[in-house]
């Protein structure tokens, strides 16, 4: 079909409508990166203080026995249901079918409501849902209401231990993402030794106000919210990542299809001017035909 100016005019005007649309949602992206990112940062301070308080009690007690043997597989996937992020749950959801394929009854919890369909489409049939966050202040709700979850779970379980993995798209030292699946429960047997083995900084021993049962499952409370914060918070930043990845590769297929549509509108109009010149020359051409015809026809006249 043949195009026309206006068509042309109509298609670069919507084109840069979309061009906008798309240079807003990559700059939200980087908006919204950093305060996902200064939540991550910030519950590293709060994590730390929790391990020192595991560190103190490990001071004061013996050898924490860890079963990992039958224990009851949990596995928490961070998913989003913002979208424009490209295939990120499909990746993840495909991530953790390949992680748990071998394992037999695993109880999945997810975040998001896309997350939760991805993992169906890979026969993974999910426990329970929660909604993501919409906001850095939502990052400590979820986390609460996971550990509370992992806690009732934790309770319904006994005697059998509970065995609880994260998985999230997580980011690299290169700067790069890609989804990663991080043991969370038990303790990692190596974490123990090494607050066991380090010394205390302090002359003063570290005292014991509570029954030991119960410091303990605290710390492990708050061990568990931290870690779910950060997996939150970090799955947040590189879900923004991955919309900020998704949007220059649109912005840029958008400038390339302007770049094309003014190539295009030049190359018509420069086609329409040179067809008007050539109809003013051609029309001017006949009238000097018909002149040199009349001229030719009056002295024929007068003999």
């Amino acid at each position: 079909m043949a195009q026309t100016l206006e068509t042309l005019a109509r298609r670069s005007t919507s084109m840069k409508g979309i061009r906008s649309v798309v240079h807003t949602m990559k700059t939200l992206s980087v908006i919204n990166a950093a305060p996902y990112d200064h939540a991550a940062r910030a519950i590293e301070a709060y994590h730390a203080t929790v391990l020192d308080g595991l560190h103190a009690f490990l001071s004061q007690s013996g050898p924490i026995p860890v079963r990992a043997k039958d224990a009851q597989r949990v596995m928490v996937v961070f998913g989003s249901d913002h979208g424009l992020c490209g295939n990120y749950n499909e990746a993840l959801a495909a991530h953790v079918a390949q992680d748990i394929k071998a394992a037999h009854a695993v109880t999945v919890l997810c975040v998001g409501a896309q997350m939760e369909d991805a993992l169906s489409d890979q026969r993974l049939d999910v426990s329970k849902a929660f909604f993501p966050p919409a906001s850095v202040d939502g990052i400590g709700r979820l986390a609460n209401l996971l550990t509370r979850k992992l806690d009732v779970m934790r309770r319904d379980s006994q005697p059998q231990d509970l065995s609880v993995s994260l998985a999230y798209f997580a980011r690299d030292e290169g700067g790069m993402q890609a989804p990663k699946t991080v043991a969370l429960l038990p303790l990692d047997p190596a974490l123990i030794a090494d607050l066991q083995a380090k010394p205390w900084a302090s002359r003063s021993l570290p005292q014991v106000f509570m029954p030991p049962d119960d410091l303990f499952m605290a710390l492990i409370r708050g061990h568990l919210f931290a870690s779910l914060f950060r997996a939150a918070a970090e799955a947040l930043v590189t879900e923004n990542a991955a919309r900020l990845a998704l949007m220059q590769q649109a912005e840029q297929s958008v400038d390339d299809r302007l770049d094309t549509l003014q190539s295009d509108t030049r190359a018509l109009r420069q086609a329409e001017i040179t067809t008007e010149l050539l109809d003013v020359i051609i029309g001017f051409e006949a009238l000097k035909k018909d002149k040199r015809r009349q001229k030719a026809d009056v002295p024929a006249a007068q003999d």
